[in-house]
């Protein structure tokens, strides 16, 4: 099986789709791992795809126990059933992240079980559009999905299914008049809402994502079997999937989605790039008609890597919230004299203006015409506050020896060089896109990625710029 026709075509294709509208790049995972098929939520794709270069690689089964199952003639009718069916089923999943918009993977589903022959597939998603740089809005998203066929009788004409199984019973066709099901390839297109979660005391910190797609294949072929199916699927599918921080860098994610036939349940912890789950298949069957309509309860393991990065495993993290302003200004003295009337010395005056924080927010200050700074109610000055151990809020590269020594720094593995002098920025404009060493890193809104430019604080409302010398040098 030739996968990959053209890596010249698929670069030309990628490429083509930057040109047509410039996006943010993605610095973490967030969507848990799927049963079979890459990340989603549970037997469904969302619009999301990995971060460039990151790999994810999962083992998931479940487990069929069936009380007198039925068995399939080869016209499709039920001939009989057969006794009890115990049995562990398993996937295993390589994906791939391609310059944060498109994902590849490859599968395994069975290897020669009873005869079948080696089940194997691959997969490919290509994001037409993203959300915002700060990770809210919605992701449109295109896939293909290929799986090969069991082979038990070269005579007839097997198809794959739905659950990724060796199944002598499930065929293309079964005889005249019938419609034909066409499972080895799928296509899809898949829409999602990234949405960031309530300010609420009774959750942690928490997002939403929503999805609805529609597709033929696995999610539409075979709707017509009773024995299949329950319901006439029309090729729709869709998820939501509620994402909760347990700590900085894990998730747990509780995921639903119907796939065109089954509704499913899922919840998986990811510990930081080591996402461990549980699933339920076919939540909506209450008596096990047959394999495919009844529940199974299962299990997933998962490792995303993330190389290149400052930790080796992707982290989980939900989007950004605002850090809050953590200034503190030196309480008042108390009062310890009593008059019979007081007249308050007049506030220092001075000229109001803006400066950007290292955390992304604006704070106002006063500026007097000796130069001083003063803040707070009290307009106190600044050389008053270091000198009670109170600073602005976040951390500044003045006074870190890579800064003072005019060392480049480097950010998704390129290199950037100081460029030109200190410069006063406004916070609206910048977004922020990582950090170096501790100390966070800002490109500006409308810029794209591979950024050329990076702006790093100095000190509170003054930056530096540094520049990517390999692109300005073409």
């Amino acid at each position: 099986m030739r996968i990959v026709r053209s890596a010249t075509g698929w670069t030309a294709m990628l490429v083509a789709t930057f040109a047509a509208g410039s996006l943010q790049a993605q610095y973490s995972t967030k969507m848990p791992s799927t049963v079979r098929w890459g990340s989603g939520h549970v037997d469904v794709p969302s619009a999301s795809v990995l971060p460039h270069m990151a790999i994810v690689g999962t083992y998931s089964g479940f487990y069929a126990k069936v009380e007198n199952h039925l068995v399939i003639g080869g016209n499709g009718q039920v001939v009989g059933t057969r006794g009890e069916l115990k049995k562990w089923y398993s996937d295993a999943t390589v994906g791939f992240g391609l310059f944060d918009r498109a994902e590849v993977g490859a599968v395994l589903h069975s290897l020669d079980d009873d005869g079948s022959g080696n089940l194997i597939g691959a997969y490919g998603q290509l994001a037409l559009l993203r959300p915002s740089a700060a990770g809210t809005g919605i992701g449109l998203s295109v896939g293909t999905k290929y799986s090969t066929s069991p082979d038990y009788d070269e005579n007839i004409p097997y198809a794959p299914n739905r659950l990724g199984i060796p199944d002598p019973g499930f065929r293309q066709g079964y005889g005249p008049g019938t419609e034909d099901t066409d499972t080895n390839w799928s296509s899809y297109a898949v829409t999602s809402a990234f949405l960031k979660g309530f300010e609420t005391s009774w959750l942690p910190d928490h997002d939403f994502t929503f999805s609805l797609g529609w597709g033929n294949g696995i999610y539409l072929g075979g709707d017509y079997l009773p024995w299949y199916s329950y319901a006439d699927s029309e090729g729709f599918f869709a998820g939501a999937t509620l994402h909760m921080a347990v700590t900085d860098n894990t998730l747990l994610n509780l995921s639903g989605d119907w796939n065109g036939f089954d509704s499913n349940l899922a919840a998986q912890l990811d510990l930081s790039g080591i996402r461990l789950g549980v699933h339920y298949l076919g939540s909506n069957y209450w008596d096990d008609y047959s394999i495919y309509r009844s529940g199974k309860l299962g299990g997933l393991v998962s490792l995303a890597l993330c190389p290149g990065r400052e930790s080796l495993l992707c982290r989980a993290s939900l989007i950004e919230r605002p850090l809050p302003d953590t200034i503190r200004l030196p309480a008042p003295p108390p009062d310890t004299v009593t008059i019979t009337r007081e007249v308050a010395p007049p506030l220092p005056t001075g000229q109001a203006t803006e400066i950007c924080l290292a955390t992304g927010e604006t704070i106002q200050v006063l500026v007097t015409a000796q130069g001083d700074t003063l803040v707070g109610p009290a307009r106190t000055s600044i050389r008053v506050l270091r000198q009670a151990g109170v600073v602005f809020a976040g951390e500044y590269a003045q006074g870190r020896a890579w800064f003072d020594q005019d060392q480049p720094i480097t950010f998704e593995n390129r290199p950037y060089q100081k460029s030109g002098g200190e410069v006063r920025l406004n916070c609206p404009d910048l977004v922020r896109v990582g950090d170096f060493q501790g100390v966070p890193l800002f490109a500006m809104r409308n810029a794209t990625q591979p950024y050329t430019q990076l702006y790093v604080p100095v000190r509170p409302g003054v930056w530096q710029m540094y520049e990517n010398l390999r692109a300005t040098r073409g």
